[in-house]
């Protein structure tokens, strides 16, 4: 079995049990075979002399028996490929965002084929022939395309951690041809949701004029390429473990102490245009409109960790929040009692299995979603004798798998409101059928389930 090379845009030391997300999630296989990890250091240098972007300079260590490579990038580099392109375009497209969308700046889209080639140059000289190459998320579409120009032959699988849109969207991207076209360059392609795979199999047709072989495979461009959903999990056993902490407990007690009279409400997001904050606000505020009965009784904690703040839409976003957080909070706050707690911070992970336990229900209501673990970690902290509920937007990915939760569309805020209405009195037999139900699920489909059967797969995947 030869070695599992993973690249993503950011790397993580797969030793560290607080990193989370992908790191939990690649740890494990990269351990077993002493694998491989490349991406961007996170570091900003200045360029070459004369102004010109400068080669990155490559560095590597050692976590235990797995090698970290990570390549510095430019400031214009950085910019033009993280801010412009990355975040400027495929995030907003990819969340159905046309709006937000920044079409106008063209040389941001080259950057962004300029770096694919700078980590692809690096990379390649540190590939084994055996190897098996684990390629995530939207920063990096091309970058299978672009090893296989410099000679690299090895298997490539690639994982989109964002939703897909449907083809008439992601045909709005300029050149839109050409990073789908980069696609085909793999030999497994990873979606979060059987909606994804669908959009993709729908856009290569029309779009490419792929031809289906069976088995979610297509043939364009001289090459076949698989697709197949691989909703994402969580490390259940290691998020009750992180239950069980110091922290955890403390933050546990103190929120059971302070609000002893009151029912929680819980939302934890990044502040992001995607995640359906303002609609949510403006749901609650209809529940405390129009039933009464929740004045002095129910409380929201929202939690909005800062994201991006020097892009305009996320400050315009902050803003609003404020403002809608501000008016509820002067209409029908009490001396002893406001109705939104609004945390513009992040708050440690190692406190967050607390905070879900101590919530009657959890507000998870994105707009577009490509997964949202946090609607899996909040029942994972449940206890079961005594379970929360989770009203989850159907926009969610996650909302494939997990049924039992109250779905909503959070476009419409009145009904959204309904649903956090029938949650606040859902009778305990009800709440503990559909909490048992939806742990069973997450279990089965947990983090190591994810990864395991994507490296399964990639491995029966030689398509050519």
């Amino acid at each position: 079995m030869g070695r599992l090379v993973a690249v993503s845009n950011r790397v993580a030391d797969p030793r560290n049990a607080s990193a989370g997300g992908l790191a939990v999630a690649l740890g494990e296989a990269l351990k077993v075979t002493g694998g491989l990890w490349f991406g961007w250091s996170g570091k900003v240098v200045e360029t070459a002399q004369g102004g010109t972007p400068g080669e990155g300079e490559l560095h590597q260590q050692q976590a235990g028996n797995v090698t970290l490579a990570t390549v510095d990038l430019c400031r214009e580099d950085h910019d033009g490929y993280y801010l412009g392109y990355s975040n400027g375009v495929l995030w907003p497209v990819f969340h159905y965002r046309l709006d937000l969308a920044d079409f106008d700046a063209g040389q941001n889209l080259n950057i962004y084929r300029r770096v694919n080639q700078l980590f692809a140059r690096k990379l390649a000289p540190l590939l084994e022939p055996d190897d098996e190459i684990w390629i995530h998320d939207y920063h990096l579409i091309p970058l299978a395309a672009e090893l296989r120009a410099i000679g690299c032959s090895q298997r490539i699988g690639f994982f989109l951690h964002i939703p897909l849109p449907p083809p008439l969207i992601l045909a709005a991207i300029p050149q839109h041809e050409w990073l789908m076209r980069a696609l085909f360059a793999y030999d497994l392609v990873g979606f979060q949701s059987h909606a994804d795979l669908e959009h993709f199999g729908r856009y290569v047709q029309s779009e490419a004029r792929a031809e289906p072989m069976g088995e979610h495979r297509y043939r364009a461009f001289h090459r076949t390429v698989r697709a197949q959903a691989f909703p994402i999990g969580i490390d259940v056993d290691e998020f009750a473990e992180l239950g069980r902490g110091p922290e955890a407990r403390e933050t546990y007690e103190m929120m059971m102490a302070q609000y002893a009279r009151r029912r929680l409400l819980l939302g934890i997001d990044r502040l992001d245009y995607s995640k359906g904050l303002p609609q949510r606000l403006k749901a609650f505020q209809i529940l405390l409109a129009e039933y009464p009965e929740n004045r002095m009784s129910a409380t929201l904690v929202q939690i909005a960790a800062p994201s991006r703040e020097s892009v305009d839409a996320y400050a315009d976003l902050r803003r609003e929040m404020e403002g809608i957080t501000g008016a509820i909070n002067g209409r029908y706050g009490e001396l002893d009692w406001m109705p939104v707690r609004y945390i513009h911070r992040t708050t440690s992970r190692r406190r967050l299995p607390g905070l879900c336990r101590a919530s009657r229900v959890a507000l998870v209501t994105p707009l577009r979603d490509g997964m949202n673990l946090v609607a899996k970690e909040y029942v994972a902290a449940q206890d079961p004798a005594d379970p929360g509920v989770l009203v989850l937007s159907r926009f969610a990915g996650a909302a494939e798998q997990m049924k039992e939760a109250l779905l909503v569309n959070p476009y419409d805020t009145r009904a959204t409101a309904q649903a956090v209405q029938q949650a606040l009195h859902m009778p305990l037999a009800e709440r503990q059928a559909r909490h048992g139900k939806l742990l069973e699920r997450i279990r089965a489909q947990d983090v190591h389930w994810w990864s395991g059967e994507f490296l399964r797969t990639l491995a029966e995947s030689d398509c050519g």
